[in-house]
C-alpha cells in the first residue's frame, strides 16, 4: 500500500521550513523512526523521522526547497495499513476532528498567494455563529492570529485545501492596515522606497529565516502591546566578589557562574513574589493566565541572528544547575543545535547586552509574555555612602512591560526587588 508522508507539526509558530538535507532516495528501505530529511526552521534544524516501515517510492522535494507544515514530501510503499494514515475508511474520517489540515475545504475562494490589496468585507465575528466549522489552520497559526488581533475566520487560506498559513494572516493584516478605518494602533505602513540606485551602486540581500521572523514578530509586538520601560541601576559590587569566589567550584561541575546565570535565578525569585509578571493575558475574556512554572528565555546573538533559548522550570534549579544549563543552551545556540522545545514556552525573557557595551536600551516585550528584562554594561561609579563617595559597580537594568497586565507601581516594585536581591549577594541563596 502506498502511503504519503507529510511534514509534521514541529513547534510553536513554525509553519514553514527549508530542506537542509534529504537523507533517503528512491528505493531505500526505511524503518519507523529513521531520519528521512533535515528541516531548517526559523528556530532550529530538526530531523524528520519515518512514521512507519516501508520502501521509498517517490521523493517530492530537493535540498533548498521551502515546504509548509502538512506538505507531502515522500511516498512510501508499506505492507501494513498504518492506523491514522491518509487512506482511512470514510466512516473513520467522519469521526475525525475538523480543525486539522485535512478538513473539508472551506466554501470561500482562496486569495491569490502574494497579492496585497484591500480585502473584501467579510461578515463580522458577531455575524458568524459559534457552531460554524473552524477554518483549517494549525494551532500555531491560530495563536499568531490572536496575538496580532486578527479574526482567523476572516482570513482566506492559500494552502492545500484552503489551509490558512502564517503568511495568509500577515497578508490579511497588511491589507487591513491599508484601510484607514481599521489601522492597528501603533502600526505604520512602509512608505514606497525611492530608487536608491540613482545615487550610486546598491545591492539587495534577502533576510534569512531568523531575521524574517524577528522582523515580523517585533513589528506585531510593537503594534499591539502598550509598552512601558522602567529603569534602575543595581549595585553588584558584592555580587562580583561572590561570583569570583565561587566560580571555580561551579566550573568543576560543568557550568560557568556568569552574571546572566545569577540574573536568571534572581528573576525566578522575583516571579515568586510578583507572579503577574509571569502571566499572560487573554484580551478576549479579560483574564490573566497565571503559570506555576518559571521558564526564562535568554536572548542570544548568533551567526544566524537573534535566538532565544528557554530554560525551563528555573524555580526548581539551584544556582549551579542554572549555570550548567545556561552553558549547554549557549553551546547549542552557537552550533545551531537547539531543538524546538528548547525555544518554546518562555514566561519572561532576559536580554543581556552588557558584553557588547552600551548604557541603556529599551527591549521589546515578546508576546504572549508580559515583560522582558534588559541588562547593560556594568560600570564603576562614585556612590555617596552618607559620609563620602566610594566606588561601586553598578549594572543598568531596564524592565519593559505590557501596561495591560501591570501598572507602573508593580513594575517599580518588581525591578526594585531584583536590584535588592543582586545587592544582597551574600544572603541571596541562603
Amino acid at each position: 500500500m502506498l502511503k504519503e508522508v507529510a511534514i509534521p507539526e514541529i513547534g510553536e509558530n513554525i509553519d514553514t521550513g527549508d530542506i537542509a538535507k534529504v537523507l533517503v532516495k528512491v528505493g531505500d528501505t526505511v524503518s519507523e523512526g529513521q531520519g528521512m530529511l533535515e528541516l531548517e526552521t526559523d528556530k532550529a534544524v530538526v530531523e524528520m523521522p519515518a512514521p512507519f516501515d516501508g520502501t521509498v517510492k517517490e521523493v517530492k522535494v530537493s535540498e533548498g526547497d521551502t515546504v509548509e507544515i502538512g506538505q507531502v514530501v515522500f511516498e512510501i510503499e508499506t505492507e501494513a495499513v498504518v492506523e491514522g494514515g491518509p487512506e482511512q475508511p470514510e466512516e473513520a474520517e467522519e469521526d475525525a476532528p475538523k480543525d486539522v489540515a485535512e478538513a473539508a475545504p472551506p466554501t470561500v475562494e482562496a486569495a491569490p498567494e502574494k497579492e496585497v490589496g484591500p480585502a473584501p468585507d467579510p461578515p463580522s465575528a458577531d455575524e458568524i455563529p459559534d457552531t460554524e466549522t473552524p477554518p483549517p489552520a494549525s494551532p500555531s497559526v491560530r495563536r499568531f492570529a490572536r496575538e496580532i488581533g486578527v479574526n482567523i475566520r476572516e482570513v482566506h487560506g492559500s494552502g492545500r485545501r484552503g489551509r490558512i498559513t502564517t503568511d495568509d494572516v500577515k497578508l490579511f493584516a497588511k491589507s487591513r492596515l491599508s484601510e484607514p478605518r481599521a489601522v492597528m494602533p501603533g502600526a505604520a505602513q512602509q512608505q514606497p522606497l525611492p530608487d536608491f540606485a540613482k545615487w550610486g551602486e546598491v545591492n539587495r540581500e534577502k533576510f534569512n529565516k531568523v531575521r524574517r521572523i524577528t522582523a515580523n514578530t517585533m513589528a506585531a509586538a510593537w503594534a499591539t502591546i502598550p509598552q512601558v520601560t522602567q529603569f534602575e541601576k543595581a549595585d553588584i559590587t558584592d555580587l562580583e566578589e561572590f561570583r569570583q569566589r565561587h566560580t571555580k567550584r561551579v566550573e568543576k561541575d560543568g557550568g560557568k557562574l556568569t552574571v546572566t546565570a545569577i540574573l536568571i535565578k534572581v528573576l525566578s525569585l522575583a516571579l515568586e513574589s510578583y507572579p503577574r509578571f509571569n502571566s499572560s493575558i487573554d484580551m478576549e475574556s479579560y483574564e490573566y493566565i497565571d503559570k506555576d512554572y518559571h521558564n526564562i528565555g535568554i536572548a542570544a546573538a548568533t551567526d544566524r541572528g537573534l535566538l532565544v533559548p528557554v530554560m525551563h522550570n528555573v524555580q526548581n534549579k539551584s544556582i549551579t544547575e542554572v549555570a550548567i544549563a545556561l552553558s549547554q543552551l549557549a553551546n547549542k545556540a552557537r552550533d545551531g543545535k537547539l531543538s524546538p522545545n528548547e525555544m518554546e514556552g518562555a514566561t519572561i525573557t532576559i536580554s543581556n547586552q552588557g558584553p557588547m557595551g552600551g548604557e541603556q536600551f529599551t527591549p521589546i516585550v515578546y508576546p504572549p509574555q508580559v515583560a522582558i528584562l534588559g541588562v547593560s554594561t556594568s560600570r564603576i561609579e562614585p556612590v555617596w555612602n552618607g559620609s563620602e563617595f566610594e566606588p561601586r559597580t553598578l549594572m543598568p537594568l531596564a524592565l519593559s512591560y505590557d501596561h495591560r497586565a501591570n501598572d507602573g507601581a508593580d513594575a517599580s516594585a518588581f525591578l526594585h526587588f531584583v536590584c535588592e536581591s543582586l545587592r544582597n549577594a551574600l544572603t541571596l541563596f541562603l
